[in-house]
């Protein structure tokens, strides 16, 4: 590799390293930030906004990991006891999981979508997290889709792209926006950053209510 190369590509790689630690850093104080959002019962719902929930497809899988890791962690406490240095370790690693499942589960219940006066915010996990103005949609429809498993969140067909946020690989709410619109979303190209999308298809536990929402603004 020659000397051009080798200084074109270390700082290539150490800007995706730093980009993938601060990533993990911020997932990390999301998982704090959402527990403490939980137990002040604040969730991430702006004034004059409605939220509404897309987590009802996934809580009994999320509830049945929350119940295996403490169950987990005496088990693993009482085979390691013997050795210290071990079972320190193990400890932690089990209640900083533990911990992250419920920050996780929680997420999901503090931060929902929200229809109100600024528009429409569609959220996803612990990450994704867009304001669709209300200058920038078209029309909102209620509108079943199922995919095929592991199909890309951004799919293109016939000129338009579209957006995915599905729930075991449904989706049913449809947005379609004005004009092709910058979207970013999580990690980095080519499946990350920014995407220019024509439409936004999500999943909403309450279609009806939002439905609702959306035709006092829109």
């Amino acid at each position: 590799m020659s000397v051009e190369l080798r200084e074109r590509t270390a700082p290539s790689a150490a800007r995706r390293l730093g980009v993938t630690l601060l990533r993990a850093l911020r997932v990390e104080l999301r998982i704090y930030a959402n527990i403490g959002r939980f137990l002040m019962r604040r969730p991430a719902i702006a004034p004059g906004a409605a939220g509404f929930g897309y987590h009802r497809p996934v809580l009994t899988i999320l509830w049945i990991f929350i119940v295996l890791s403490a169950v987990e962690i005496p088990i693993l406490d009482l085979i390691v006891h013997r050795w210290p240095a071990v079972r320190i370790a193990v400890l932690a690693l089990g209640i900083w999981g533990l911990t992250w499942m419920l920050g996780l589960l929680f997420g999901y219940l503090m931060r929902p979508h929200t229809v109100g006066p600024d528009g429409i915010r569609v959220r996803e996990g612990l990450e994704t997290d867009i304001l669709l103005s209300w200058d920038d949609i078209a029309s909102v429809a209620r509108e079943r889709r199922v995919d095929e498993p592991k199909t890309p969140k951004i799919t293109e067909a016939d000129g338009a792209r579209t957006l995915s946020l599905r729930m075991q690989d449904e989706t049913v709410i449809r947005i379609e926006l004005e004009r092709p619109t910058p979207v970013r979303l999580p990690g980095t190209a080519p499946k990350g950053g920014e995407h220019l999308v024509d439409d936004v298809r999500i999943w909403v536990d309450d279609p009806t209510g939002f439905m609702a929402a959306v035709r006092e603004h829109i």
